[in-house]
């Protein structure tokens, strides 16, 4: 009884999934319940983590009225790299001390996790509704399985089955060199070196780093992008007339962007032998849709010489809810109290 009575105790907690361009915000009121009342806000309005916070936290109240109560405990996955209190966002301004977050936000506890290891920890209770395998096949969840994700930045992370649970695995595979696969590709990673020494996959493969694609391929193809030399279309731009077919270099970018992403996650397979699985999550790719699985990317993942047979047998699996590292954030809060 008395565990019950600590369980309850520990609701309503409060979780987030920060990246680089907006935070999601949701809340749980029980363990039995999922993610609810999910709001994005994005991060440009709002100065700090905790005016956004604040923001959510309002609106909820207002909505909940005399059955609101304040978060005991939260849990916050971001697109950093967490180690020690300073908590530094890579692809925006914000910055934060948890220990100081914590006590602002009158919290039990503050959990902050990487948001990639939040979506890895979200893999082994997605539903076949926030999926869509290469094959049509929903894995179970089992053994290893990785997850990259193309959103402000690339996130990579994974999770491995063992008897005592999850086990999520942290990395920054994003920032791994990425290499090319043809001369074609030699050509592009050559043009974006006379600029960035290092051309990591994220450099890009992102939302950040897909105009420098589109600049990098206009010029290897000797052909001027839509706004000129100098100027680059945002990422947006290029998915939407990508899509559209309205734009012959925006729609070459995606070709090359979804092949170079199946390589890079054939290489993130073999290093953390996820024969579970490879998800793909992030903003970009559940955007492009039937463009996704009709591209070079199951090729390419595959096309890895001696090994092709055994990455024949991993499936790829698209993550089409945007929302699912708010269950992983949630599924941390559960651990972090074993």
């Amino acid at each position: 009884m008395l565990v019950n009575d600590h369980l309850r105790a520990s609701f309503p907690r409060l979780v987030a999934d920060i990246g680089g361009s907006n935070a999601r915000f949701g809340w749980l009121t029980s363990a039995d319940v999922e993610v609810q009342h999910i709001r994005k806000l994005p991060v440009i309005d709002h100065a700090a983590p905790a005016l956004a916070v604040r923001a959510y936290l309002n609106d909820l109240s207002v909505h909940l009225g005399i059955h609101y109560h304040a978060p005991r405990r939260a849990a916050f996955a971001v697109a950093s790299t967490v180690a020690g209190d300073q908590v530094d966002l890579i692809n925006s301004g914000w910055r934060f001390s948890q220990s100081l977050l914590q006590a602002e936000l009158g919290l039990d506890n503050l959990l902050v996790i990487n948001d990639f290891e939040a979506l890895a920890l979200s893999l082994p209770r997605l539903k076949a509704s926030q999926l869509r395998a290469h094959n049509g096949v929903i894995p179970t969840p089992q053994g290893t399985m990785a997850v990259i994700g193309p959103g402000t930045g690339l996130g990579v992370s994974g999770v491995v089955e063992t008897r005592h649970g999850w086990v999520v695995l942290p990395s920054e595979g994003g920032h791994a060199t990425l290499s090319a696969a043809d001369e074609f590709e030699s050509a592009l990673l050559a043009c974006v070196r006379r600029e960035y020494p290092h051309v990591s996959a994220e450099r890009l493969l992102s939302g950040i780093g897909l105009p420098l694609l589109h600049s990098a391929i206009a010029e290897v193809m000797g052909v001027k992008p839509h706004l000129g030399k100098f100027e680059y279309l945002g990422a947006e731009q290029i998915v939407d007339r990508g899509l559209a077919g309205i734009d012959a270099l925006c729609s070459q970018t995606l070709d090359v962007f979804c092949a170079q992403l199946g390589s890079f996650a054939g290489n993130v397979a073999l290093t953390l032998g996820a024969r579970g699985g490879v998800y793909i999550g992030g903003g970009i790719v559940p955007r492009l849709g039937n463009r996704f699985f009709a591209s070079k990317f199951r090729e390419r993942f595959e096309s890895k010489g001696r090994f092709q047979s055994y990455l024949k047998q991993i499936p790829t699996v698209l993550i089409t809810d945007t929302l699912a590292a708010l269950t992983g954030a949630a599924m941390a809060i559960e651990q972090h109290e074993i």
